[in-house]
């Protein structure tokens, strides 16, 4: 009896769970039995290997050979286990000594020919096992660089299991020419993504993003960008059609922050595992941007698809924007499900084949217009749509969802003179991103020694109780409270936004016009707005 070991990666949403992949051969009638709870395309392994093996240039054992993934009760899917088990059956066959392969961790898929073709979710499968003490990872050449964004790590890139083989075997490497399909999208996500989703590329540069002074007028929503910048906080957008909320909206990545290093790799294993890591670059250092269609379907929003779920948009966007265009226009359940993720930060998943756990902390941007057709206006002029088309349409964004959004704004139609003359006032998003860094760095201060850093992670027992307005400043919102007009979630809300204005303004402590300033973002009216002073 011959038998080897090497170890992989089972992708459990964005988390990794190292499995042993074990190779027994035993006299008998040749068979290759492949066991361990595995998916379609992990069965198919079998003949991808033994074609590889052969198209190498090595013999494939003619024994009774059973491959064991364990532990077998996690499920298994995809082709990443391709290379492992190659090298576990050549061990086993004594073509490769099974001590140079036991304390290995192996990704890879094998293409016919024997090529080393890449797979998703590199990133955090390398995580893992560098939480399990595997210090030395083999993968495909093109996802090297992304492996080795893991700290501690030896990382070898090949091309093929002829390369693997040499390198084991203390041979001559071969030389082998450059896969003619690196580079290819994952066509996963084909079913995931609709071709109206825009997703920004993770790490583009933002020198050649867009910029908030070629948006033209909008004071209040400008300063309603700023302050969802600055303390991390949800904006609706209500206007009519043309008016800049979806300019307004591509915007807000550019004003906030670079991701820290952990950020960036939380950002970067969502997106290696949903496969959207653009070639050559490795690291999401930039708060990304998402935008699904409104005829996106829930799985596609929240996470899933058949069998193990996958992230979906609410994930894509982690740690930076999630942007509905046209809300009223998203099915209501998908509308409704953004609820748990908005409060929790994460979103929990539950599948007959497992249920996981995605990150989702985002700040969320809603836009919609007034009406169906778009026009309506309190004047009620030129508009077809009849009062109770105008209600149902609104009321598609359920209170619930609403109470969970702190600011709320009503975009104007933008005037002739405003979209003609060069508005010289209009800052530049660097500009206001510089603001808005030294308004967290203020916040990240005050909470230091904390597990927060912006104004909208902050309990509300907190901010009554240890962060407290100045005497008297709550004396409007409590009034709103008394009428039914503010909930305590909308209180606890009002707070945080008064804080963040307060960090813009340089204040140390909010006062009654801070949280007026606050209200009236709540409320939705701009002239409360328009009060504001200092640099906003």
């Amino acid at each position: 009896m011959a038998f080897a070991r090497t170890c992989s990666v089972a992708l459990l949403g964005v988390d990794g769970v190292v499995v042993e992949v074990q190779a027994d051969l035993e006299p008998g009638v040749a068979a290759f039995t492949l066991v361990g709870l595995p998916d379609k395309a992990l069965s198919e392994a079998r003949d991808r290997v033994r074609a590889a093996v052969s198209n190498s240039g090595e013999a494939w054992p003619q024994r009774k050979l059973t491959v064991g993934l364990s532990p077998a009760s996690v499920p298994k899917s995809g082709s990443g286990f391709d290379l492992a088990v190659a090298c576990a059956v050549l061990a086993a066959a004594e073509r490769l000594p099974p001590p140079a392969i036991a304390d290995l961790l192996i990704i890879g898929e094998l293409g016919l020919d024997g090529r080393v073709r890449p797979v998703r979710g590199v990133l955090p499968s390398v995580l893992a096992a560098a939480e399990s003490g595997f210090r030395r990872v083999v993968v495909a050449e093109q996802t090297a660089a992304e492996a080795a964004l893991v700290p501690g790590v030896s990382v070898l890139g090949v091309r093929s299991l002829r390369q693997l083989i040499a390198v084991l075997t203390d041979a001559p490497v071969p030389e082998e020419p450059p896969d003619p399909m690196s580079g290819t999208p994952d066509p996963l996500m084909a079913g995931l993504l609709l071709p109206g989703t825009a997703v920004r590329r993770p790490g583009a540069d933002p020198e050649f993003g867009p910029d908030l002074a070629d948006v033209a007028g909008q004071h209040e929503a400008r300063v309603a960008l700023e302050i969802a910048a600055a303390g991390g906080h949800h904006l609706y957008l209500k206007g009519p059609p043309g008016a800049g909320k979806t300019m307004l909206a591509e915007r807000l990545p550019g004003l906030l922050p670079p991701l820290t290093r952990t950020e960036a790799l939380e950002v970067t294993a969502v997106h290696s595992v949903a496969g959207l890591l653009p070639p050559g670059r490795p690291l999401v250092n930039l708060p990304p941007y998402c935008a699904p269609h409104h005829s996106t379907t829930m799985p596609a929003i929240i996470g899933g698809g058949s069998g193990l779920p996958r992230p979906g948009a609410v994930s894509l966007a982690h740690r930076g924007v999630l942007f509905l265009d046209e809300a009223p226009e998203f099915p209501v359940r998908v509308l409704d499900a953004l609820r748990q993720p908005l409060e929790s930060g994460e979103v929990v998943v539950a599948r007959s084949a497992g249920s996981l756990r995605l990150p989702a902390n985002f700040l969320l941007c809603l836009a919609a217009n007034p009406c169906p057709c778009g026009r309506y206006s309190r004047r009620g002029e030129g508009c077809d749509c009849t009062p109770v088309m105008v209600s149902r349409y609104q009321g598609r964004l359920s209170g619930p969802l609403l109470d969970r959004v702190d600011l709320r704004v009503q975009v104007e139609p933008v005037t002739r003179a405003e979209l003609l003359e060069r508005d010289r006032h209009a800052e530049r998003t660097e500009v206001v991103a510089e603001r808005v860094r030294l308004a967290r760095d203020r916040a990240a201060a005050r909470f230091a020694g904390t597990p927060w850093r912006t104004n909208a992670q902050v309990p509300g027992r907190e901010l009554r109780s240890r962060w407290r307005p100045e005497p008297a400043a709550l004396a409007e919102a409590e009034r709103e409270m008394e009428r039914g007009l503010l909930t305590a979630r909308g209180l606890d809300r009002v707070l945080r936004v008064a804080w963040t204005v307060a960090d813009l303004g340089g204040r140390d402590v909010p006062g009654a016009g801070e949280l007026r300033t606050a209200l009236g973002l709540r409320r939705g009216f701009p002239s409360d707005v328009r009060s504001l002073d200092g640099p906003l």
